[in-house]
This record gives structure tokens, C-alpha cells and sequence, in this order.
């Protein structure tokens, strides 16, 4: 497995990859907050390379000096094997490394069933924003 920083020659496949494993509304918020996020910040955008594919993506974002974790997807034939977990540890070390104050996990009806994932890596409940309506890469 090899993580690393998204390329612009990636879209097309995170695209794909994002069609799979979300429903049609949140891959509508999410294509646009991944926009908004390549465009300020593509540092916050990692993904996970398998058998030379992209399988898993996760996009952070930074609002007010707060990290906060978006969206994670991780292909249905590579769930469950530690993919989400390098992915969030890696952008944790990203926000670390970009000394934001404090991080959190966005936790819409979306995320929902990923909070377990959060909890395994040591984040608590208050670390679980439900309102994050307002963060830009979501209002824009």
C-alpha cells in the first residue's frame, strides 16, 4: 500500500472511486468540497495506491486554524483492511505538521458509519462536528 499526495492526473479515478462508494447525494457534496479543497490546499487530499490503483482517498480541510477530517472512501474490495485508518493517520500527521490547533471529524449522516474508525485512532466524541455547515469548503 503506498499513500501519497494527490495528482492532478488522479481526478478522473478519485471521481470513479467517489461513484462506487458514496450515494448520489453525497458524492454531489463532496465533488464540489473536493474542488473548493485542490484549489486551496491539495496537500489535504491523500490517496491510497494498490496493484497500481487508487483505492482509497480521504480530504481534509483547515478552517480557522482547526483541522477537520471530510470525507474518507475506500473501494468496497478493500474495506476493512486498515486502508481508511493509514489514510486518516496520514492527514492527521499533515494537520500536525501544519500546526492547526485542534483537530475534528465532520460527522454528517454520511459519515456516520466511519466513527468508529475516528474512535479507533483515539478521537472521542467531542471530537465528532455536526455542525460544519459552515466550514468553507462546504459553503464555498
Amino acid at each position: 500500500m503506498n499513500l501519497r499526495s494527490i495528482k492532478l492526473s488522479d481526478t478522473r479515478k478519485i471521481t470513479e472511486l467517489f461513484e462506487e462508494v458514496l450515494s448520489e447525494e453525497c458524492y454531489e457534496q463532496t465533488i464540489e468540497a473536493f474542488g473548493r479543497q485542490l484549489s486551496w490546499d491539495s496537500d489535504l487530499v491523500l490517496v491510497a495506491e494498490a496493484d497500481e490503483k487508487i483505492v482509497g482517498v480521504i480530504i481534509g480541510t483547515i478552517d480557522n486554524n482547526k483541522g477537520y477530517y471530510y470525507r474518507i472512501a475506500v473501494s468496497a474490495s478493500y474495506q476493512r483492511q486498515g486502508v481508511g485508518k493509514q489514510l486518516a493517520n496520514a492527514l492527521k500527521q499533515r494537520f500536525e505538521e501544519k500546526n492547526v490547533t485542534k483537530i475534528y471529524v465532520t460527522a454528517d449522516e454520511h459519515n456516520e458509519p466511519i466513527l468508529p474508525l475516528f474512535e479507533s485512532i483515539g478521537f472521542v466524541a467531542s471530537d465528532f462536528i455536526r455542525s460544519f455547515q459552515k466550514l468553507s469548503i462546504v459553503a464555498g
